[in-house]
């Protein structure tokens, strides 16, 4: 397994990250030429629209403040690849990735998508890592994922919105029944959703697989409190008081999804005690969630990509912060329901500035533009998205709040550009 000088990040690159390929066959082929590693360790997985993210870090959070080795895979990565692949908080080496990548080259029978090879590299990583469970973080729907190749303890599935369309359906049904792909038979799904028709058809997946089913608002459930702890009840558990490393309130759902997982990872053989849920949960931080990049005038980055993303984002926005004016950086890619987006965080706006992103996948600032002069808002066109940032910068006062959002690209692009010396 030596790689001598191999390059992984030019032969990843060469496979093209837009490339996306729906099926099991090419991954389960590769794995079973790796030997299964896939097999050889727990695991959960966790899929939906939004949110998903949040509640796998928070969940490999616990298990790893419980004690345990903790493999967590996630996507997209906002600067570096490695981000994708950690066990206990601490991502892939360069030395291990370029190793693990020449190996999976020398193996593989058949072509792979970036995603594919991403996927096995963190299967084979957590294999050499020894970790006792690994919590993966679905890529893109769920029924034919790369990831959805594992039987885990426990599928975790966020909640349902618009997102993806062209991949996964235009209407809620089919979203949800590819969602629900990763139920296994005879496993346990518990979910945040709460649409009824989405509800109805996991529960008929559930009954058709022989699975259990868990509700939130039924089988457990957040009660809030003024001072911004929550409480939880249900799943075996009631805990009183608590708190989250991360400010929106949204995330309280999120932290609920994580606690009912591991209250079935406890029953499952890996105990987990009411401290390490609590240390846990507040260690969890991930970057582009409402991630302050400055304080002076306030420079806020948040992941938020699609119109439920938007809406809980401008919710936070009301709720926890003040300011005189918000100026706004949007981008977003062009399978996304922009006009939607906009409709819901124009109005909070004082200026919008429109980049081009880099990304072939990305919506052009033109076309985005339209619709902001339909809704009669300012908005300006730029080049680059350090241009975008320069502009925002000299345009707000000091009790401004300047705002990126839109796109996971745009917020990896600004974690790329944005100097180090005035972060904070």
């Amino acid at each position: 397994m030596k790689s001598g000088k191999f390059n992984y990040l030019n032969y990843l690159d060469s496979l093209n990250i837009d490339v996306m390929r729906f099926g099991l066959e090419t991954i389960s082929e590769l794995l079973s030429r790796l030997n299964n590693p896939q097999n050889t360790y727990k695991t959960i997985i966790v899929a939906g629209t939004n949110g998903k993210g949040s509640t796998a870090t928070m969940i490999a959070s616990i298990l790893q403040s419980a004690g345990y080795r903790v493999g967590l895979y996630t996507s997209p990565h906002l600067v570096d690849i490695r981000e994708r692949i950690a066990v206990n908080g601490k991502m892939i080496s360069r030395a291990d990735i370029d190793r693990i990548i020449a190996y999976i080259k020398k193996k593989k029978n058949n072509p792979l998508t970036y995603f594919e090879f991403l996927t096995a590299a963190a299967f084979v990583y957590f294999k050499q890592k020894k970790v006792d469970i690994a919590v993966l973080e679905v890529g893109l729907g769920g029924q034919l994922d790369a990831t959805n190749v594992c039987t885990p303890l426990v599928s975790v599935i966020t909640n349902i919105s618009f997102d993806h369309m062209a991949y996964l359906g235009k209407t809620l049904e089919s979203i949800a029944k590819e969602k629900a792909g990763i139920i296994k038979k005879r496993g346990i799904c518990v979910t945040a959703a709460k649409q009824k028709k989405v509800l109805k058809i996991f529960k008929n997946i559930c009954h058709e697989r022989n699975a259990k089913f868990y509700q939130m608002g039924i089988d457990f459930k957040i009660i809030k409190n003024k001072d911004k702890t929550f409480d939880y009840q249900g799943m075996s558990r009631n805990l009183k008081r608590l708190s989250l490393g991360m400010p929106e309130e949204h995330q309280m759902e999120n932290a609920a999804l994580a606690i009912a997982a591991i209250g079935i990872v406890t029953k499952k053989g890996l105990p987990v005690k009411e401290q390490a849920i609590r240390d846990g949960l507040q260690k969890t931080k991930l970057d582009a969630r409402m991630e302050v990049l400055q304080k002076s005038p306030l420079f806020i980055l948040d992941g938020a990509h699609n119109p439920g993303g938007i809406r809980a984002l401008c919710k936070t926005l009301k709720n926890e912060y003040t300011h005189r004016r918000l100026i706004l950086i949007f981008a977003c890619l062009k399978d996304k329901k922009y006009f939607q987006m906009l409709h819901t965080i124009a109005p909070l706006a004082y200026k919008i500035i429109l980049p081009r992103l880099t990304t072939a996948r990305a919506q052009h600032p033109d076309n985005i533009k339209e619709i902001v002069n339909e809704m009669r808002y300012k908005s300006r066109v730029v080049n680059s998205v350090y241009q975008a940032m320069k502009i925002a910068r000299s345009i707000a006062s000091k009790d401004d709040l300047i705002l990126a959002a839109g796109s996971l690209y745009l917020a990896a692009e600004i974690k790329q550009t944005f100097p180090k010396n005035h972060i904070l």
